[in-house]
Order: C-alpha cells, then structure tokens, then sequence
C-alpha cells in the first residue's frame, strides 16, 4: 500500500474533471486525478467529438448543394470509409497519450485504474491510497441506460459508445429514443447509407424543444429515408442474428444493430459513496456551491449530479468548484432561466437556451413568442437556397425581457451565445434594440426579431 496526499484529488477525468483538476493546479494547489478508461471521457470519445464527426460532412455537402456555382462542382455521394477515417483522427484512436501529456504539463499527478471513496478526504485506487486535505471532487459523469424492456440487455444493444465507434456501416439501424443523440445519430447513419427507423415512445422527437423543432426536425430525418415512429413504444427485443424490436399493438421492426439513446444514468454505483454514507448508483445531490450536504470538503460536478448533463455545464461547475476550493471568491450564481444553452447538430440544427414557450407559461410567466425565419436576412441568403429554418424569442411581457431563445437552420449554434448573453443578463428589449448587427451578415435575425416585437 502506498499513501500519497494532496491538496485535491479529483475521482474522473472526463472534461469536469479535467478542467477542475487543471484549474486547481493554476491556482498552485498539489492536484491528483484519478482515471480508469480514457482521459478527456465519453465527450472526447464517445459522444460530443465523434458525432459531430459523422454528421458534419453530410452538412457541409447539403450546403454546396444550396448554393448556385458550387453546386455544380459536386459530382459524387459521401464517402463513408472516409468519413469514419476522419472520425477516428478526431477520436485519436482511442488513444488519449496527448491528454495525459496535457495533465502532466500542468502539474497535475495521473493515478490510472478504478478509484473508490475511502471515508473521509480518501481514495482509493488500486494499492494507492490518496488523502486529500482540502477536497474530494466526483467528476464520474454518467453513461446510457437501458429500460426495463424484456430482452434488451440480452440483445447486445449499441449505446452511444458503439453507435459513435462503429467501423462499419449497419444495414439496417433501429434507433430507440427520439432526444438529441437519437435524432443526431439516425441522421447520421441515415447519411452513411443506412436504414434507419426511430423509435420514440412520446409524440414527437425533441420533446422538450418548441414544437418546430420537432417538426423541422422529423421532415429533415424523413427527407433522407428515416422512417420516424412516434407514439411507439418498445415491448421486446428478440436477436437472432438480425436484431428484432417488437412495439406495443403488435408490429415489429428487424435491423442489423439497435441503438439505445433513452437517457442516461450516473456512474455512482461502484465508487465507494456508502464510505461516507451516501446511496449508491444515483445522482449525487449537492448545493449551489458544488458540495455535498453535511460533507463540506466533498463535491460532485458534471453530469454524476444531475443538474445538467451537458459537457460545458459540466466544466462550468468545475471551474465554480475549483474556485471555491482554491479559496477564490467566485462570481454569485444567477438564479434559474428556464434552461441552459444547448444544441443539437443535426440539420437543421437546433440552438436553444432560457424558455421555451411551454415551460415558461408552466412557470407562471407572461410571455409572448415572436418568430422569424431565419434564413430571412441577407446574410442568410449567402447559405443557399431553401435553407428551412426558424428563429424565436419568448419575451417576458412583465419585465420586456427575452427569457428564451430558439433558432433552427443551419449552423444556428452560432447565434447562440448572443441569446444567451441576453436571457443571463436579463438585457431589457429596449437596452438590446441598439445592439445592431453588422450588414450583411445573418445576425440581422435579431433586428427582425426586435421589429417583429415592436420596436
């Protein structure tokens, strides 16, 4: 046995962990992280990266296609080999040696293999044990759940590990869960040449996003071949070789793979919480400043608490938690806006932060919705041709503040952090009417918003 100690030790080095690790050690505290599979985490690897990955070359063909001139350069189809080639650079090959040069460049001590909590400020890893005289940080992150369907688990069903990894592409996909990895990957398997079906046992994909999104969204995955079923849910799966689906009333769908995307789950369960008297395998509740109730030197942050299961949320509460336990004064935490900056990176793409309308009526607010194609703009008309699309703010009658923002079209992430600015700093409309955008340039959907409002 071997004993280290440390001002920190952060259990999890996906990107929270790594961020609070790194942070940490800038501020000149002795940083542990502790790792069992991959450096940079399900985000490098296997979620975030990777997707991305394989949908943006059937983008980026969509938009030559829209645009006179060059759409006439384009002679062929997508060349999946190449696309999964480029996908595997992305990744690195599953070979995370340059994030572990990263860490070791900044100071910060890499303990590989399985670390459980040890009572009080203690880890365990192997036969080291790591005492931590500040902090203990969780930073585990979480991965996919399957439901309780009869035979799934015994299917071998892809998660969204084998679904962003696959070397080849499956004849036929079913894809179980109609959210935001469901959607982004039946497009793009669809784009590689697969059959796709998505299964979604709500009445729309993208549930909780305005209903246009949903609807955009569904005619863009139905324009390439993807049969999407709502209302549809799963009774059994049956593997003979092909992969068999049975839904609810009687159907049932065969496919060469399945792809579970219907949430997810923390990776609490095997790291020690009942050492401190903590449940296992659940979200790991903590306070507004990151810490774990009754246990002021334990935090959790990232997806393992819950709170919001998006990789920069996740390095956003890392960085909180790195100050407070580095003993820098952090900035006060703005209350609740309805919901954080997200995006989803299909085409259309999806960008969305604060209200929808829906959920700001439910929270009692006096709203309107004011919407304006997006690509209505000048600098839209330089995307191409019917490039579909919808840009909505929810304004608070009350206050005559934006409380949400929600833009569909392509490439729309970049109109996000302008929204978000607004909605976080509850910028007044009539403060926000003299933010001009540049001509001519597709911000200028802000100017059409303001004027579609009143102003």
């Amino acid at each position: 046995m071997s004993d280290h100690s440390f001002d920190a030790v952060v259990l999890g080095a996906g990107p929270a962990g790594e961020v609070c690790a790194g942070r940490l050690a800038a501020a000149g505290l002795e940083v542990a992280i502790v790792e069992g599979h991959l450096i940079g985490g399900e985000c490098s690897y296997y979620a975030c990266m990777p997707s991305k990955a394989l949908l943006r070359p059937a983008q980026a063909l969509a938009e030559v296609r829209r645009v006179p001139g060059a759409r006439e350069a384009v002679t062929g189809e997508l060349d999946a080999s190449a696309v999964l080639e480029r996908r595997d650079e992305v990744i690195h090959d599953l070979d995370d040696g340059g994030q572990a040069d990263w860490l070791e460049d900044a100071g910060v001590a890499l303990f590989r293999g399985h670390g459980r909590l040890d009572g009080e400020r203690r880890v365990q890893v192997s036969a080291d044990l790591l005492t931590a005289r500040r902090a203990v940080v969780v930073a585990v992150g979480s991965g996919a759940a399957l439901p309780p369907i009869p035979g799934l688990a015994e299917a071998e069903p892809w998660t969204n590990r084998e679904a962003t990894t696959a070397k080849v592409v499956p004849g036929r996909l079913i894809v179980l869960g109609g959210g935001v990895v469901g959607v982004e990957m039946a497009q793009a398997w669809a784009s590689l040449g697969a059959a796709v079906t998505v299964v979604e046992a709500l009445p729309r994909v993208l549930s909780r996003e305005e209903p246009f999104v949903s609807d955009q969204v569904t005619a863009a995955l139905e324009a390439i071949g993807v049969d999407v079923r709502t209302g549809a849910r799963a009774s059994a799966v049956r593997r003979h070789g092909e992969v068999t689906l049975e839904l609810e009333g009687g159907d049932a769908i065969g496919a060469d793979e399945l792809l579970v995307a219907a949430g997810r789950r923390p990776h609490s369960g095997d790291i020690g919480l009942d050492s401190v008297g903590l449940p296992a395998g659940v979200e790991i509740e903590v306070d507004d400043e990151l810490r774990v109730p009754g246990l002021p030197w334990l935090y959790a942050v990232g997806d393992v608490n819950g709170r919001s299961l998006l990789t920069h949320m996740g390095k956003h509460q890392a960085r909180l938690a790195a100050d407070r336990i580095a003993g820098k004064q952090a900035p006060a935490a703005p209350g609740s806006h309805g919901g954080p900056p997200r995006v989803v990176f299909t085409d259309p793409q999806v960008a969305a932060v604060g209200h929808t309308l829906a959920s700001a009526q439910e929270a009692g607010l006096r709203v309107r919705a004011v919407d304006h194609p997006t690509s209505q703009t000048a600098g839209g008309s330089f995307y191409g041709r019917d490039a579909a699309g919808t840009a909505r703010i929810v304004v608070d009658e009350d206050r005559r503040l934006i409380v949400g923002a929600t833009f569909t079209g392509p490439d729309v992430a970049d109109f996000l952090h302008a929204a978000t600015i607004a909605v976080v700093g509850e910028v007044p409309l009539d403060r926000l009417w003299h933010a001009v955008p540049a001509f001519p340039t597709r911000s200028e959907v802000w100017l059409k918003l303001m004027e579609a409002y009143g102003l």
